[in-house]
């Protein structure tokens, strides 16, 4: 391997694990996993830069990601701090050029992917995510990366031991090196943030995220509800400032909306304020698009509603929405286990409300469990049972919410808005939240 180095910038320093990864990452498949922020994106990117300059195999790199936003999020502002202009994205044609060299992007959010690879020699491969890339994307790269001293390096937090890269290639596989992160790891992180990481994720996501394990979700998913701490009476005596709504659509099955208002100067933010809830079954009745609509105008009139984030699915809805002139209507996004962490989360630190009057939420949240059989072959989703309600929550607060959370903040970011509320009547967001 080439010294690299002097790319480094003079205000990062690496840990000994970092190096230590950096120089024995040569085997066909190398795959940092860990917690979050623990600096192996950083030193995984910084491998593959080296690869990129120095390998003599045949064929072109690519780089695979979740999807090109993500890609675009966690990978490129990493090369960017690393080689500056060296590293240009070119979002429209899907191509990195890196030191002057063309790399193809590739986003696999589902198995048809695969064939965005089919066919290609590649010498050399970077895998943002492992665990959320598909198993036969996976399998299609290891022997697109087969000739010529081609290598695949890839980052991974945690997921089920029953995961297919846990079972296949982290556990006695010769052709594979791991290297275990941990927030001590990475030598950019002081103490505050590493204790400021740890206060966002309790139970399985504190396991997987923080200490790094390869655990299995049990249980409830919602593990942290409580009806004492998180269901109100009455709405908020403050006014929200808007409100947005999820909508789990539905017509043989149940159709579900939650309306959820948010203040994020008062204490709860946010808050669940009423619901619709139409089950044909059981009211032996379906209702019509149109119908729905009227419903639907019914539960906002008045408010004012900032976004209406509609199931990814209900193309036929929406556009009936759109005829009856409801507007601010957007595709809700459907990440269900990164939207199922965010809601978790919310509702653990107090964030969350849901008013007495949505009894077909706090029903749902109740009996929200994890399939037990998909788990079993190493895939982790909700048992698909009374979950229209929660569906909508979700779609409401992860497709809101998303890069506008805390999480996104640092730290210092975060001292400075205690600072400027400690100069005004009202604390923001999490500082004002009681702890149970």
């Amino acid at each position: 391997m080439s010294n690299i180095t002097v790319m480094k910038p003079p205000e990062i320093k690496f840990s000994k694990k970092q190096v230590d990864s950096l120089n024995d990452s040569n085997a066909k498949i190398n795959i940092w996993e860990g917690s979050v922020r623990s600096g192996k994106t950083y030193i995984s990117l910084y491998r593959f830069i080296d690869e990129v300059l120095n390998s003599k195999a045949p064929g072109q790199f690519i780089m695979l990601a979740k999807t090109y936003d993500t890609f675009n999020r966690n990978i490129c502002k990493v090369l960017e701090k690393i080689v500056g202009v060296h590293a240009k994205y070119l979002s429209g044609k899907r191509e990195l050029t890196l030191f002057g060299r063309t790399i193809n992007v590739i986003g696999c959010d589902d198995d048809s992917s695969e064939r965005k690879i089919r066919g290609l020699t590649s010498c050399g491969a970077y895998v943002d995510e492992a665990t959320i890339i598909p198993e036969s994307v996976w399998k299609q790269l290891i022997s697109r990366c087969a000739m010529g001293g081609a290598r695949i390096f890839a980052t991974t937090n945690p997921d089920s031991p029953y995961h297919w890269l846990k079972r296949d290639y982290l556990e006695g596989n010769a052709d594979v090196k791991s290297f275990q992160f941990r927030l001590d790891d990475n030598p950019c992180l002081e103490e505050k943030d590493k204790e400021y990481l740890r206060r966002q994720y309790k139970g399985l996501w504190y396991q997987r995220f923080i200490e790094g394990l390869w655990v299995q979700a049990e249980g409830a998913i919602y593990d942290c509800f409580d009806k004492d701490i998180h269901v109100i009476s009455h709405p908020p005596t403050h006014n929200a400032d808007y409100y947005i709504l999820g909508v789990d659509y539905g017509t043989s099955l149940a159709c579900a909306f939650v309306l959820i208002g948010v203040n994020r100067n008062k204490y709860p933010n946010m808050w669940v304020e009423s619901e619709y809830y139409w089950d044909s079954k059981v009211k032996q009745r379906q209702k019509t698009d149109s119908e729905y609509c009227d419903d639907l105008k019914a539960m906002i009139a008045y408010k004012p509603v900032k976004a209406i984030y509609v199931d990814p699915s209900a193309a036929s809805f929406k556009v009936e929405l759109q005829r009856h002139g409801v507007t601010n209507l957007y595709d809700a996004k459907n990440e269900v286990l990164d939207g199922i962490r965010m809601v978790h989360q919310y509702l653990d630190n107090g964030t969350l409300k849901i008013c007495k009057d949505c009894k077909n939420l706090i029903d749902e949240i109740q009996g929200y469990v994890w399939d037990s059989k998909s788990q079993k072959i190493g895939k982790e989703k909700p048992l698909k049972q009374n979950d229209h309600a929660v569906d909508a929550l979700r779609y409401g607060i992860f497709s809101h919410f998303f890069d506008k959370s805390l999480n996104t903040m640092s730290p210092e970011d975060l001292d400075r808005m205690f600072r400027d509320a400690m100069e005004g009547n009202d604390l923001p967001n999490v500082f004002q939240q009681p702890r149970y």
